[in-house]
Parts: C-alpha cells; sequence; structure tokens
C-alpha cells in the first residue's frame, strides 16, 4: 500500500523501502562469512579487519563504478537481475589489475519510485555475484529520488574493497618490449557502449531472434559482465603477470596506455582472434567507424594480461575458457601508445 503522508505526496513511499530491504534480506545475508559482524539494517557495515594481521604488508584497494545505461536496456527486457552481476564483476575486475581479491561489496541502487520487486531482483544477482567471487554484500543504499530520475529508470553503482600483499600488487613496472599481450574473451559487450547502442537499435529489435547470435538482440546485449578472478588466479599459478589492463570505457585504446610505462606501446593483431557476431552488427548497423569501435567496445577481448614470451604458452594453456596471444609491446618511438594493426 502506497504511503498517504505528506513525504508519500511528495513522491517518496517509505514503506517501499522497509519492504525491498525485507525482500532482499535473505540474498544479502547468503553472502555473509564469519567477517561480517553487522550487515543489512545497520548504518555502516562491521567487517572483521584481523585477516589483515596474518599478512606481511597489507594493501587495500578500492573501485567505484556504475552499470550506465545498460539498465534502460535491462529494464526493456525485465532482465534486472543481469545488471546486479553487471555491477559486482566489474567492480571486481577493476581491483584485480592490481592483483586484489575481493573482501565486501557495497551496492547503490536509486529509482524515481521505488519498486521492491525489481530492487530485489537487482541485489539478488548483486549477491549472486558476490557468492561466487567469495565477498560479503556488506552493506548499500536505495534511494528514492522523484524528480531527479525520470519514470521507470534505475541507477546502479557498486563499490567494491580488496586485499592484496604489498610486494604481490601487480602494477605495470616491469612490462618491457617483446613482452606478449594475452587477451581474455569476453562475454559481450559486458557494461559499455550502451549509450551508442541504444542509438542504433530500436526497442522492438531487442525481442527478434538473431540466427548469427544464436538468441535474441537483447539477450545478447545482455549478457553480463565476466568475472576474470578465476582466470587470474590460474595464470598466477603457471607464471609471473606483468601487467593486466580491463577493457572498459576507452577500449583498447585507451585503457592499455594505463598499464605501459613510459616509451612504451602495445601492438594490438586485430586478426589474432575472431571478433564476436555481435560486434560486427552494432558496426554496420550503425555506419561506426572500424577504429572507433576499438575505442569503444572490448570487441571480444575483456582483459588483456602482459607476460614475458618464454611464458606466454603455459599461462594460454591454464587460462579458463582459453586466451589469445593478440599482440606485443614494442618500442613508443614517435607513434602512439596503442598501434592497431
Amino acid at each position: 500500500m502506497a504511503d498517504k503522508s505528506a513525504y508519500g505526496a511528495a513522491g517518496v513511499d517509505l514503506g517501499a523501502g522497509n519492504r525491498a530491504v525485507e525482500m532482499m534480506g535473505a540474498a544479502v545475508r547468503s553472502t555473509y562469512g564469519p567477517e561480517v559482524l553487522l550487515g543489512i539494517g545497520a548504518y555502516g557495515g562491521l567487517y572483521d579487519a584481523s585477516r589483515l594481521r596474518g599478512m606481511r604488508a597489507p594493501v587495500l584497494v578500492a573501485s567505484t563504478d556504475g552499470v550506465g545505461t545498460k539498465t534502460i536496456v535491462a529494464g526493456m527486457l525485465d532482465s534486472y537481475e543481469t545488471i546486479g552481476v553487471d555491477i559486482v564483476n566489474h567492480c571486481v575486475d577493476d581491483i584485480l589489475v592490481q592483483g586484489a581479491e575481493p573482501l565486501f561489496f557495497l551496492d547503490y541502487i536509486a529509482m524515481p519510485a521505488l519498486d521492491p520487486s525489481v530492487v530485489a531482483r537487482v541485489v539478488g544477482g548483486v549477491a549472486a555475484a558476490c557468492r561466487a567471487a567469495g565477498c560479503a554484500l556488506l552493506g548499500g543504499e536505495t534511494a528514492e529520488m522523484p524528480d531527479v530520475y525520470a519514470p521507470g529508470e534505475l541507477d546502479l553503482v557498486g563499490t567494491v574493497i580488496g586485499l592484496v600483499e604489498r610486494d604481490a600488487v601487480i602494477d605495470g613496472a616491469t612490462i618491457s618490449a617483446g613482452d606478449v599481450l594475452l587477451g581474455l574473451p569476453s562475454a559481450g559487450l559486458h557494461t559499455n557502449g550502451f549509450s551508442l547502442v541504444r542509438r542504433i537499435f530500436r526497442p522492438e529489435d531487442y525481442a527478434r531472434h538473431e540466427p548469427d547470435l544464436g538468441r535474441t538482440l537483447g539477450e545478447a546485449l545482455l549478457e553480463p559482465h565476466l568475472s576474470y578472478l578465476p582466470h587470474v588466479r590460474a595464470l598466477r599459478g603457471a607464471g609471473t603477470i606483468k601487467g593486466l589492463a580491463h577493457l572498459t570505457g576507452g577500449g583498447f585504446v585507451d585503457n592499455l596506455p594505463r598499464i605501459l610505462p613510459e616509451g612504451l606501446a602495445a601492438v594490438v593483431e586485430r586478426d589474432a582472434w575472431e571478433t564476436p557476431p555481435l560486434f560486427a552488427r552494432i558496426e554496420a548497423a550503425g555506419g561506426v567507424d572500424h577504429d572507433e569501435m576499438y575505442r569503444v567496445f572490448n570487441m571480444g577481448i575483456g582483459m588483456v594480461v602482459v607476460v614475458a614470451p618464454e611464458e606466454a604458452e603455459a599461462m594460454r594453456a591454464v587460462a579458463p575458457g582459453g586466451a589469445y596471444a593478440i599482440g606485443r609491446v614494442a618500442p613508443q618511438g614517435e607513434g602512439p601508445r596503442v598501434v592497431l594493426a
């Protein structure tokens, strides 16, 4: 029943927030381990940090990100659990590039008018991804904000806190010319490029089955962001990771330079892997320049791993889901920092 108070008349239903908390409670608590002292319902989540005492030089790593306008497509297709998985895996991958393992996660959901069932479905996806990553969903915020968001809209943001030994931090400092770029396949667009995608395709296009995609366009677009946590764990057991680049907004062109020492460039061989058909469909339907595609989208590679050439084959062999040798590190000279060959 809607709130009949003056606050309710202003567009904020206090009862809806309470119902949302009740509906998401079991999913949130399913992520708790013994480290969680206080979680859902508390003003601040409490997490036992005694694990740090057993480390030589513990370093906390934090990251915040959002799902962006992928939420609009999810809303059109009534697929809210998927974006919950998206936000966790995106944030986990962002701290993974420094070598950190996730400890706990916080989410933020904002809507013009709270729909408790939608909130519970989003949080259900968040909780499922947290369980898979071995991190606690320690808390969060569900905000009802009429006049800030248009009817039917949803914003989803997450923050992750992780942990790594200082001498195990991956910072790219040892990357040198001749190193190999390994590409770990993506599951699709992940969480980037949706503002462009929504301009290219009409809402009625999403429900159409596409033989080359093996499913509907909407299902392909909403395929959740992959977590590369198991991949990096396996690779670290087989050799030394010199650098990791998570291909999010900015694609290859903007993300690879973030991990390269000065004076070095990444040479990406675009024919080293088969670009999934979804990207070709976007490029053709939108008349997008081929080079621009590599700055907007991941083009089928979600994470780039930089390794020494003598370790490349051994590390490829253990990568879950496979890995492509997609290029090399070279002296930059007078050229750009990323060369799309």
